[in-house]
């Protein structure tokens, strides 16, 4: 992630809203992207949200705090908080096989007697593999959501036999001892919340989190979300825009919450406040802590890891080299950024509806950021 303030370190600068609306524009006129969102919460406080350029550039929709969109991998913090209350309620453990929780057997062949568990999964370091091109291109649907069900789709993809099952689906490695990223776990994490709590995640989630919180537009599957506050969704390749069709995916627990810079802010500063938000309490306080514990150590952690690059929480990433943490999401025509400082004191998120295929126009949505925490910082002191 570009520095901001390193750049511009020869200079002094008011930071303020109007600085901040003139970097907003500016970045979104050099990115081309169609429209940003974004807010700051400090001590648990939501103290600014403001959104600039277009939901719907056609239509000169205007892309706002309450815009409506899918968050990509923003998802698993939320699926995290569900699978953390279930554990709060002794209902799972982290560290059980997860095994115990299937109706089916989840076992690398590679290393057919090691267990793998929920923390493995939540810290990216369980063996399981996104298979591509297989994962890209198979479980994403123009249009509308997947037809298959959840938990079919991860028995076929998982046990030997099943229509999606390769060997490539697992890393050649012990559960716990690699680290690489993993969508389809996160989806294997929702699905044994779904069959622990009886509910579906999108329904375990409205009743713990989105109710409480007031989070009245936010949604898990296309056909529940109103499309009239949905934001069109742009993918720019060198000079052109194009406008990309929305879609829903097979693993929705990895990736499929649709929802707004308002909405996420008020589930954002709970976790601040240590599960607690608008006198709602969502997870006990020693929950919180569990959660956002850097989980591996110089003694205990991947072989592949250099922990001054990137650590794991649970459903929790540290960001910019262990300085921020929290989570960011990226998938088809969005980009979306959750982030906080180690103390936890300052809070930013960020949205955009628009994916680029050329990292330097990139950086103005990380520069822009960057100006927000900057401004963040400026409000806290």
């Amino acid at each position: 992630m570009t520095n901001l303030a390193g750049q511009q370190n020869s200079k002094q600068y008011t930071v303020n809203q109007h600085w901040i609306d003139s970097v907003a524009e500016r970045y979104l006129q050099q990115s081309k992207m169609a429209g940003v969102a974004g807010s700051i919460i400090i001590d648990g406080k939501i103290v600014w949200m403001k959104g600039y350029g277009y939901a719907d550039k056609a239509n000169k929709i205007p892309f706002t705090e309450n815009t409506v969109m899918n968050v990509a991998s923003i998802t698993k913090t939320l699926t995290g908080v569900c699978m953390m209350r279930l554990v709060e309620e002794k209902k799972l453990s982290l560290d059980a096989d997860i095994n115990t929780y299937l109706p089916f057997k989840v076992i690398n062949p590679y290393a057919p007697k090691e267990k793998i568990t929920l923390r493995m999964i939540a810290t990216h370091s369980s063996s399981l593999a996104d298979r591509d091109p297989f994962y890209g291109d198979s479980t994403y649907f123009t249009d509308k959501d997947s037809p298959e069900p959840l938990g079919d789709f991860l028995k076929e993809y998982f046990v030997p036999g099943g229509k999606h099952y390769s060997d490539s689906n697992f890393y050649k490695a012990k559960p716990g001892e690699y680290w690489e990223y993993s969508n389809i776990a996160a989806g294997l994490a929702g699905y044994i919340i779904e069959r622990i709590s009886g509910k579906k995640l999108s329904e375990y989630s409205q009743s713990i989190i989105q109710k409480p919180l007031g989070m009245k537009n936010s949604s898990w599957f296309l056909s529940e979300t109103d499309r009239a506050k949905h934001a069109k969704l742009y993918y720019n390749k060198r000079d052109s825009s194009f406008q990309i069709p929305l879609y829903g995916i097979t693993t929705y627990p990895d990736g499929g919450l649709r929802t707004s810079v308002s909405d996420l802010s008020q589930f954002f500063a709970m976790l601040l406040k240590k599960g607690t938000h608008n006198g709602k309490r969502i997870l006990q306080t020693a929950t919180i802590n569990d959660m956002q514990t850097l989980q591996f150590t110089a003694k205990n952690k991947p072989a592949n890891m250099n922990l001054a690059e990137k650590n794991e929480g649970i459903f929790w990433r540290t960001k910019n080299n262990v300085t921020l943490l929290g989570h960011g999401g990226r998938d088809h025509g969005v980009k979306t950024l959750m982030l906080t400082d180690l103390n936890k004191k300052v809070g930013v998120i960020l949205f955009t509806n628009t994916e680029d295929d050329d990292g330097k126009r990139t950086d103005g949505y990380y520069l822009l950021f960057d100006a927000l925490l900057k401004y963040a910082l400026q409000l806290k002191k």
